[in-house]
């Protein structure tokens, strides 16, 4: 991975702000940056290549618009753990899929556009991989404003992020 340079963090700190809804949005960023907009769009690009950002795109909340997560959880054997992630994201409606140290070391959001099919999808992995599902359905959503820092003389302390109003109290 290139590691990153002074425009590459200003870029990833302002992207965090989000991205107004007009016809140029990039020009805004570029002339907050003091660069071109198309330096800012091939940034972007290089940084999705490399791997610097997974993904660039809009986060929708499927519960306003009539669907559903679930976080989910299996316990996977060591020896299947890559065919059963294989299968487990083949699913449409597999949001993300991480693997952790623990008994239940499989875990994976489900986002579906409508409630009823969460329980269908999980009927389905259960098919596809043999292997029990647990689910853990969302009963409260907590907005923890999470911010990943990009420069090293902006400390995220929690006096720093209160003063920014960014601070979460849970």
């Amino acid at each position: 991975m290139d590691p990153l340079d002074r425009i590459d963090r200003q870029l990833l700190q302002r992207l965090q702000d989000g991205i107004a809804v007009e016809q140029r949005p990039f020009r805004a960023i570029a002339r907050d940056l003091g660069v071109s907009e198309e330096i800012v769009i091939a940034r972007i690009q290089r940084l999705l290549d490399n791997g610097t950002l997974t993904r660039f795109g809009p986060l929708f909340n499927a519960d306003k618009m009539g669907g559903a997560f679930c976080l989910c959880a299996m316990a996977v054997p060591a020896a299947r753990f890559e065919a059963v992630a294989g299968m487990v994201n083949g699913f449409p409606e597999v949001a993300h899929n991480y693997e952790r140290a623990h008994r239940l070391n499989m875990w994976f959001v489900l986002a579906c556009e409508e409630p009823d099919r969460i329980e269908t999808a999980v009927v389905e992995i259960e098919a596809a991989t043999g292997l029990a599902v647990l689910r853990f359905p969302k009963e409260a959503e907590f907005f923890v404003g999470l911010r990943v820092p990009t420069h090293a003389s902006s400390p995220d302390t929690a006096e720093a992020r209160q003063a920014e109003g960014r601070e979460a109290f849970i």
